[in-house]
């Protein structure tokens, strides 16, 4: 699906949707996979750099790096109250974090989506989409930080005692209690991935509106704006991964 927005004799369209690129046997590989891509080298890339030459004495950069990682591992204690749960979720949750961050800052780096490919069944397509603007890569998310909170719950529960917080025939009040849980736990597919889909969608849609029609003081601003949402809206989906975890493996009252 596209919006198009024209103007005299140019026009400026808006995808819903990710688009296809090209075929690898029977995977069709579309310009938010590419971009996909581009995100997990780059994080790639940067943890080989940091990594490859650690020092007792650490250089800026790498001073820079362990208060980062040292101190959302610290942050994840204070919540989960125990270092080794804090150190076996972590990195779940830092890969969130990292991987939604840098998508969304890499999509909105002025001239990154306006590189085209010329495709012979769909004509000339970005070659990348912002992956946070994609519904299936932000449900993608979604159902993996549902798994691991749920993972987290029987782990540290048990199946009964955990499967207890949603099905409860002590008493009517707690069966419905139980219900209205099982019912909030589904819900977070559907919060998880529509929060951030909407906040990033409707942003690169401002960004490319404002920079078709006015194309070079206002963007400017709007720009570090939206760094700033992307950072939150990153920080949002990780935190609320973090507090799931611990509501999930807190004991049932």
């Amino acid at each position: 699906m596209q919006t198009a927005f024209a103007a005299e004799d140019s026009a400026l369209s808006i995808s819903l949707t990710s688009e296809p690129l090209f075929s690898l046997g029977p995977v069709t590989v579309t310009n938010t996979i590419l971009m996909t891509w581009v995100v997990v080298a780059l994080l790639a890339a940067i943890a080989f750099l940091v990594g490859r030459r650690l020092k007792k004495i650490p250089s800026r950069t790498q001073a820079f790096f362990e208060l980062l990682i040292g101190g959302m591992l610290d942050y994840m204690e204070s919540v989960l109250e125990s270092r080794e749960v804090a150190r076996r979720y972590f990195p779940v949750v830092a890969t969130i974090f990292f991987f939604i961050l840098a998508g969304n800052w890499l999509g909105i780096v002025p001239g990154f989506e306006q590189i085209f490919l010329k495709t012979e069944a769909h004509g000339y397509v970005p070659l990348f989409h912002a992956v946070s603007a994609d519904l299936n890569t932000t449900l993608a998310l979604a159902l993996v930080a549902f798994v691991v909170v749920e993972v987290a719950g029987v782990s540290a529960l048990g199946i009964l005692k955990y499967g207890g917080k949603f099905v409860n025939f002590k008493s009517p009040i707690g069966f419905f209690v139980g219900i209205i849980e099982l019912l909030s736990e589904l819900a977070r597919l559907v919060s998880f991935s529509f929060r951030l889909f909407g906040n990033i969608f409707a942003g690169k849609v401002l960004l490319l509106v404002v920079m078709f029609f006015v194309p070079l003081v206002v963007p400017v601003p709007l720009m570090l704006y939206e760094i700033f949402v992307g950072f939150i809206q990153a920080a949002i989906f990780a935190l609320l991964t973090l507090f799931f975890i611990k509501i999930a493996i807190s004991e049932p009252h």
